[in-house]
């Protein structure tokens, strides 16, 4: 798999060595945040729901820390146009979904959305396994450290819009947050930057992160923005 990874027999191994002091709130928070707290939706107890994963992608830009995301691409079935970490189901050569195969699929994902190299990338936490009933999908989110970056774009425009990195600064802007309101009356947090509307899974996902690791500015929740806030 990766170096940065530290991969030994083909397992991919979570590591903190060497991270970022300002990556030490994320960390913390991984380690005691509890299932219920990122989400009222876990996996079914009867082992239902197709396993996936997600990579949170921390790195570094000119503005500070920052998160990398892509945009799907608007012909696909599930979530099309809706920004989201890159991820997706996993395949049998990731190996076990109760081991490391969540690690696996996030990074082989990312790699084949953004062109993404995983040699670059430190895993260094997993979120509990959270579960999206519109598609039936029981998520992994995976925790990296961008460490060494290497150059991301659209691999496959059938997929994917575009790939792009958020400032964390811009995330916790209170001016970017809103109350995304869903057509069928569900509401959730929202986040309105690089000319997109963060919403659902992933906007769930940044605003529990934020809050737990503390970075988290206080924000005008009965702001509400439409899905179709461009229209």
């Amino acid at each position: 798999m990766s170096r940065a990874s530290e991969t030994r027999s083909g397992a991919v191994v979570v590591s903190r060595k060497g991270l970022p002091g300002w990556l030490d709130p994320v960390v913390r928070a991984v380690d005691t945040v509890e299932p219920l707290q990122l989400s009222r939706f876990l996996p079914p107890e009867d082992g239902a729901g197709r396993q996936s994963a997600v990579l949170v992608l921390f790195g570094e830009g000119d503005r500070g820390p920052e998160l990398l995301l892509m945009e799907r691409a608007g012909t696909l079935r599930s979530h099309a146009g809706q920004p989201s970490f890159p991820g997706g189901a996993l395949d049998p050569q990731d190996g076990d979904p109760h081991g490391d195969g969540p690690l696996r699929a996030a990074l082989r994902e990312a790699q084949e959305e953004t062109g993404l190299d995983p040699a670059g990338v430190q895993v260094f936490g997993v979120l509990p396994k959270l579960y999206i009933p519109v598609s039936g999908f029981v998520v992994t989110p995976v925790l990296g450290w961008w460490r060494e970056p290497s150059a991301v774009g659209v691999v496959d425009p059938a997929e994917t819009a575009r790939v792009f990195t958020v400032p964390v600064a811009d995330l916790t802007d209170p001016g970017n947050r809103a109350t995304a309101v869903h057509p069928s009356g569900h509401r959730g947090p929202a986040f309105l930057v690089e000319s997109a509307l963060v919403w659902g899974f992933t906007a769930g996902i940044i605003d529990r992160l934020l809050h737990y690791a503390g970075w988290e500015r206080p924000w005008d929740r009965e702001r509400q923005v439409p899905l179709d806030w461009r229209a």
